[in-house]
């Protein structure tokens, strides 16, 4: 991977969620899928991750996404999504953020009142259409990869909460979707720290007591994000919830190592895993609109297309609907002499160094 000395980035956020988005600096690298681009980053070109994502040029909440050139020939744009324990194979509130920086930026074509582009994600190719209004992406809607339901209420045995029953989906990324009430948890702002804590323990012991992987891309496994859901509180909401992400390693040796921040958005890819678990128990049509819900009061409408199947999964192909803004744009360097090259992360926030290979 060749970095430029200037890496330019716009920052936006989609539903309150921070998408940093590498415009240009990073020159393209290997792999014939945005796929394999993806693993090549996370085994072989972590420092740009680090760089942007650690201090003092990221914080614990900050996503970011380079883009690169698409592998399919049907797609305008490829992007990788990095966060600060993994690289997602999909990400809707990154989505979201793309889509609009690459609007702004002229960096695809842009028709009004309607723009359509295809990007190529590592987890697929994602059809996006765009309302735009004055060169600026207003409302962005996508298509999303097939969404499945693995396991309906399956015991999870957690230390120190006791056996608590989850869901596991995969809506881009594998969930494990739990009812808050069961934590006695409400999904209110002010129980941040105990929402990230209870609910990277259950993460962790449901990804050791149910091991997972993609049938189509098997190298992706493992449930590496937790759901938490509770009644609505919007007018016109179906449902809430709140996702973590994590910043930490999870021992459980060391308490302190559960550590994570909340998803700001109502969490495009937890909203497709969401969906999909209504649609298997019956609870959710398809053509049915449900509006979704996030712990800072934002809301995106999903909408379940058409019935499919992956591997031995039935499957539904969801669609979202949501908005991104744009905060700045800023040119990053590294100075020969900096004594954090690749940034730096301390207790205070970030728990325990962790690092995509380490997971």
């Amino acid at each position: 991977m060749r970095l430029d000395p200037i890496i330019t980035a716009v920052d936006a956020h989609a539903g309150g969620e921070p998408g940093r988005v590498i415009i240009g600096g990073v020159h393209d690298v290997p792999g014939a899928t945005m796929l394999e681009k993806r693993n090549h980053l996370a085994e072989q070109g972590d420092r740009l991750r680090q760089l942007m994502l650690r201090e003092p040029r990221g914080y614990p909440a900050l996503c970011a996404n380079v883009i690169l050139p698409p592998t399919d020939l049907q797609a305008d744009a490829g992007f990788v999504i990095m966060e600060q324990a993994e690289y997602p194979p999909m990400s809707g509130s990154n989505t979201i953020c793309t889509a609009t920086v690459l609007i702004a930026e002229g960096l695809v074509p842009v028709t009004e009142p309607i723009t359509q582009l295809t990007l190529e994600a590592p987890a697929g190719l994602i059809r996006v259409r765009a309302d735009v209004r004055d060169g600026k992406a207003t409302s962005i809607t996508f298509e999303n990869v097939p969404a499945f339901a693995i396991e309906l209420n399956a015991p999870v045995e957690v230390p120190g909460i006791g056996r608590v029953k989850v869901d596991v989906a995969w809506g881009g990324m594998f969930y494990a979707i739990v009812d808050a009430s069961a934590l006695g948890l409400q999904l209110t702002p002010d129980e941040g720290r105990d929402i990230v804590r209870l609910g990277e323990m259950v993460k962790a012991a449901a990804r050791e007591q149910i091991p997972v992987a993609h049938p189509d891309h098997p190298e992706i496994a493992g449930i590496s994000i937790i759901e938490l859901t509770a009644p609505p509180t919007l007018p016109g909401a179906h449902g809430k919830n709140t996702v973590v992400v994590s910043s930490g390693t999870l021992d459980w040796s060391r308490p302190e190592s559960f550590t994570g921040v909340l998803d700001r958005s109502p969490c495009g890819t937890g909203t497709c895993a969401r969906m999909a678990v209504l649609h298997a128990r019956g609870k959710l049509g398809i053509g049915q609109d449900y509006v979704h819900e996030g712990i800072m009061g934002t809301a995106w409408t999903g909408r379940l297309l058409r019935e499919t199947t992956v591997g031995p999964y039935r499957a539904v192909v969801p669609q979202l609907t949501g908005s991104a803004w744009i905060t700045g744009r800023t040119q990053f360097e590294v100075d020969p002499e900096d004594p954090f090259p690749e940034g730096f992360t301390v207790g205070d926030l970030w728990g325990l160094e962790t690092s995509p290979k380490d997971r």
